[in-house]
């Protein structure tokens, strides 16, 4: 029998990813939950020589976290393992009746539109994505959410989103969207091993982090580098942190990581913050947090001892470079919109955000766009949530005429 262990902690949003899908392959595994246990935590590192989480192990060996879990499962190296019952199929199949409706993304945005869709008697099918849930899976408190005047934890909404969904007949499925043919309808949709024709489109694909662009990132992300303080935090206690953005990501970031490490510094291409208000005020009143302006991330060291060292920050200014010592780094400087297969096929800006017209509307005939694809200006989850909400109801006209 194969053993599978899986390190997690209790608001870890990956963890959670990980789990599912163990799950939906009826894979038995031991979770070791390490939240508020240092000793699991030194563990898992002497294991794996990672400083993220989830860390999975498959009979002793570590194959990494929830991307590795994922590409393990796409490479077929899952297939037979312990009770796993599901079937691989060694040809692509091809469904053979066009859904009403699919909607791309399992965020606020993704979510909502399959909950009003599924309302309106249009089966919509979800195809959750990498990241299943969305940001929010990766998010401690949501304090702005209407409904929960004393705030709610991003991955127990998005779970709760879900179960709505689902309640009123959404199919939500694993897995990608890999490529996409919009030149006639149905849409021909390839989603891993299958076919899906639909005949309208909601993409709420989403946004993915944004790194630095380093050479030294490739080798340090889960040895000191991290895009996810909620998941990764626990591992910094009593070290020295630099948190690289000055939105409200990054404050939320720096906040949070006060809960363990000794010093958190705020670096800031600018002189002034973009954070909201209520954010900037909350991290200027931590004492443990501290800026530096003006700076840059030049290079991260060092690569060669597999851990983050210090930070090579240079001065915006005046061109000087200085460097910083620190035990690890969050980069926290906005997010890419995960458009790439739509390129030209559909009208977006010079970033990849999606361009709308008429509500949601797109240039493609029966296709709609909702969510952080197509919004660089408010991308809050509400906000989400009420474009997938328009998404549905123009798609369900559009269906209708």
């Amino acid at each position: 029998m194969t053993k599978i262990e899986v390190y997690t902690k209790s608001w870890c949003g990956y963890c959670r990813m990980a789990k599912d899908l163990l799950d939906a392959r009826g894979l038995d595994y031991t979770e070791i939950d390490m939240t508020d246990d240092p000793g699991k935590e030194k563990e898992v590192i002497d294991r794996s020589g990672r400083m993220t989480v989830p860390q999975i192990f498959i009979d002793g060996e570590s194959i990494g976290g929830y991307q590795e879990l994922r590409e393990a499962e796409a490479a077929g190296r899952l297939d037979g393992l312990g009770n796993d019952k599901t079937e691989r199929k060694k040809e692509p199949k091809m469904d053979s009746t066009p859904r009403k409706m699919v909607v791309m993304g399992s965020g606020p945005a993704g979510l909502t539109a399959a909950l009003y869709a599924a309302r309106a008697n249009l089966e919509p099918l979800v195809v959750e994505g990498a990241e299943a849930g969305g940001q929010l899976t990766l998010t401690t408190d949501v304090e702005n959410f209407p409904g929960f005047p004393k705030g709610i934890l991003g991955p127990d909404l998005m779970t709760a989103m879900r179960e709505q969904a689902a309640r009123f007949g959404a199919e939500l499925i694993r897995g990608n969207i890999s490529s996409a043919d919009l030149s006639s309808r149905p849409f021909r949709l390839e989603i891993e091993d299958r076919t899906v024709l639909a005949q309208t489109l909601i993409i709420a694909s989403g946004a993915s982090a944004k790194l630095l662009g380093l050479e030294a990132e490739k080798k340090l992300i889960g040895h000191g580098l991290s895009t996810c303080a909620t998941c990764d935090g626990f591992f910094f206690r009593d070290k020295r942190l630099l948190v690289v953005g000055g939105g409200d990501s990054a404050m939320e970031e720096g906040i949070f990581l006060t809960k363990f490490a000794s010093q958190v510094t705020i670096v800031h291409r600018r002189d002034q913050l973009r954070a909201s208000k209520v954010m900037q005020d909350r991290a200027h009143a931590n004492e443990k947090i501290d800026f530096l302006w003006n700076k840059t991330v030049e290079d991260i060291r060092d690569p060669a001892q597999g851990k983050v060292l210090s930070a090579i920050l240079k001065d915006t200014k005046t061109g000087e470079t200085t460097e910083v010592p620190c035990d690890g780094i969050f980069v926290a400087i906005g997010h890419t919109p995960n458009t790439a297969i739509f390129k030209g096929q559909l009208e977006m800006d010079e970033t990849g955000y999606l361009i709308t017209r008429n509500g949601t509307a797109t240039n493609v005939e029966g296709v709609f766009a909702a969510g952080d694809v197509q919004d660089h200006v408010y991308r809050q989850a509400i906000t989400a949530a009420g474009t997938g909400c328009m998404a549905a109801m123009d798609a369900e006209r559009f269906l209708e005429s």
